[in-house]
């Protein structure tokens, strides 16, 4: 690994230290009553973990995440990708778009609980419904950013349909569809958090209600702790790795 690279990956593990080492100066010196220490909030994880609440309450929220970030993905790259190609498409779609992007999460979770219930399929929904809009305006202005005169050497070429979409359109969606993973990931959670905290009987958004209702503050930080740790595996082990491959053959300044 080059010194530069060594270097970088050194900074993205001691900024979270720093962090940790800020939060426990302040505890420290101020003993603020409604902040305990990290080393208290690291204790009560390990006793969540040990009695299996965590666990069981992680694994329903990751599981509602992963179903509705890939449906909003899905159902947001079709409709960007053809936004972003069909002007009449665009049109027909775009005031709509609008309107999706500035309603309040909040609203849409209600309005869905009222309208359908409170049962699985509608926190499936509510989140789908919420992230879509954000999902279809990114990969629209990506199929925009294609290069045309790319896709004109590629029909010179007598390219077929496969090696145009895998060389040239692939090529110039990835940095987009990596930007949608991440802002994905990070308002997927978030809103089925809130989802699960107005309407669900299980999973992390719900704990998080009733820690809050009896003033636990280790136990809402522990929480939140975790889910963090669970979003920097994978942001380490999975997206960062797809972005060092498929954009291997940018130049690195």
């Amino acid at each position: 690994m080059p010194a530069s690279e060594r270097t970088l990956q050194l900074l993205r593990v001691l900024s979270p230290l720093l962090l940790v080492g800020l939060w426990q100066v302040v505890v420290t010196l101020f003993s603020p009553p409604m902040l305990p220490g990290p080393v208290d909030v690291l204790r009560r994880l390990g006793a969540e973990i040990a009695a299996g609440e965590l666990l069981f309450h992680m694994g329903a929220t990751l599981a509602r995440v992963a179903v509705s970030f890939l449906i909003a993905m899905l159902l947001g790259l079709i409709l960007g990708a053809l936004m972003g190609k069909v002007k009449a498409v665009d049109a027909a779609f775009d005031g709509l778009l609008t309107v999706g992007l500035n309603i309040p999460a909040l609203v849409v979770m209600i309005l869905c609980f009222m309208w359908f219930g409170l049962n699985e399929a509608t926190i499936i929904l509510a989140v789908v419904l919420n992230k879509t809009p954000t999902m279809a305006v990114v990969f629209r202005e990506g199929v925009r950013a294609v290069d045309p005169m790319l896709l004109e050497v590629g029909l010179v070429h007598r390219l077929n349909y496969w090696k145009i979409l895998r060389k040239i359109w692939l090529p110039q969606l990835y940095p987009y569809f990596l930007a949608a993973t991440r802002t994905g990931l990070a308002l997927v959670w978030k809103i089925v958090l809130v989802v699960e905290l107005l309407g669900a009987s299980r999973g992390m958004g719900f704990k998080l209600g009733e820690y809050f209702q009896f003033f636990e503050v280790d136990a809402v930080l522990a929480y939140a702790l975790a889910f963090v740790a669970v979003i920097m595996l994978l942001e380490g082990f999975i997206v960062r790795p797809w972005e060092r491959e498929v954009l291997r053959w940018r130049v690195q300044t």
